[in-house]
């Protein structure tokens, strides 16, 4: 799909869209729970039916109603033998149902696409390895089997916070206490205390016993519940850039005393335009296209902690400066930081590419927003925000939609 965006400004009031990485946490909550639960704030997008096939594929049994979700909870004693989980392109269903496959000892698979199976795993590897679990990776699908152990874990901090989470979800479940010791320094904090806030949802207790220590008790049970996903930062940063670059735009929804770690864009869009500042991402990753793409009207930044921006849906930082480039602005990737130089900032000399990337198809997106400009690919942005263009033109962005 293809999409032409005519420069303009938008103005009105709009709704922040539901927060995706709370959302998976409480859809997996919900599975794990005795009874039924209702999730409510569930969007369509490809990441939200990624989590739900697998809920389903344990033994989990949903109804959908506009944006709620009734889920009856999984008898996670007795995942059916020889499962199928469809991961599509996410990787925090991937993450986060790899633990789930190993509470009662059996063998299932796990599928996604290519880009999403080169993702790394080796934290997972590596405590399997040790503790007699079955783990063969193969391009199109990962086989695991055994059943995971009580203990103590002691996991790197800047790797993604997605494996711990996964450790979380199921540790509370085994039948003796566990610790995990993260080995400084500690990245994306703010969504491991995400996890921590979405498990006490359903009854689930996780302590921190010092600023890298994490304490959980075995023999613990998910409880049924009612809860609603809160606002998303991460997918708010897109229209408060809109305002960046003068729009009038009023985000609702949000919860000021949210633990989203993306909850710094309004921070960090502040400092742009102040110099050249320098601005450490490695807590909100997420936030690094949209970021370069202010920087890039605004008179450049200076990004560090982007290491991790590699293995994403793209290597995200590397197409920003592809795109960008296109803008008339340079960019230079390093291995663990990006400058944005200030230059004169132009419409586009070409058509843009989407890179198969809903961030980098939204960040496009906004910047043609001031310029005019057509995406390739912006079908992407249907894996996090499937009304994302509908939301530009409510705005009073004028979009136009075709088959590439």
């Amino acid at each position: 799909m293809i999409a032409e965006i005519r420069p303009g400004k938008g103005k009105g009031i709009m709704e922040a869209p539901p927060s995706k990485s709370m959302a998976h946490r409480l859809l997996i909550g919900a599975g794990l729970a005795k009874g039924k639960s209702v999730i409510e704030g569930i969007s369509s997008s490809e990441d939200m039916k990624a989590t739900l096939d697998c809920l389903s594929a344990i033994g989990a049994e949903y109804e959908t109603e506009g944006d709620k979700v009734a889920i009856t909870g999984a008898d996670i004693r007795n995942i059916p033998e020889g499962a199928v989980l469809k991961c599509r392109e996410s990787g925090s269903t991937l993450r986060f149902f790899i633990p789930i496959c190993l509470l009662d000892g059996k063998t299932f698979t796990l599928t996604g696409s290519e880009k999403l199976l080169s993702r790394p795993l080796s934290v997972y590897e590596d405590i399997f390895k040790k503790q007699g679990i079955t783990f063969e990776a193969a391009p199109d699908k990962i086989k695991v089997g055994g059943k995971l152990q009580s203990g103590t874990y002691k996991i790197k901090g800047n790797i993604s916070s997605q494996f711990i989470t996964g450790l979380l979800f199921v540790l509370p479940l085994l039948g003796d206490d566990s610790v995990i010791q993260l080995i400084p320094p500690v990245e994306s904090l703010s969504y491991i205390n995400l996890t921590i806030e979405a498990l006490a949802t359903f009854g689930v207790e996780i302590k921190w016993q010092d600023e890298k220590t994490l304490f959980i008790k075995g023999g613990q049970s998910y409880k049924a519940v009612s809860a609603k996903v809160e606002g998303d930062y991460s997918n708010a940063a897109f229209f408060a850039a809109l305002n960046e670059l003068g729009s009038e735009i009023e985000i609702t929804g949000l919860n000021p005393k949210s633990l989203q770690g993306d909850k710094v864009y309004e921070k960090n869009f502040a400092l742009l335009g102040k110099g050249t500042p320098t601005i450490n991402i490695s807590d909100c990753p997420d936030l690094g296209p949209i970021l370069f793409a202010v920087a890039a009207v605004k008179g450049g930044g200076v990004f560090t902690g982007t290491r991790r921006l590699k293995i994403k849906e793209s290597d995200r930082a590397s197409a920003m400066a592809e795109e960008l480039s296109k803008f008339g602005v340079a960019v230079t990737v390093h291995e663990d930081s990006v400058v944005v130089y200030p230059h004169d900032f132009h419409a586009p000399t070409e058509v843009l590419c989407g890179h198969n990337d809903h961030r980098i198809v939204m960040s496009c997106a906004v910047l043609s927003t001031l310029t005019g400009g057509k995406i390739e690919g912006a079908e992407a942005s249907r894996k996090s925000l499937p009304d994302f263009f509908e939301r530009l033109k409510k705005l009073g962005f004028e979009v136009n939609l075709c088959d590439a």
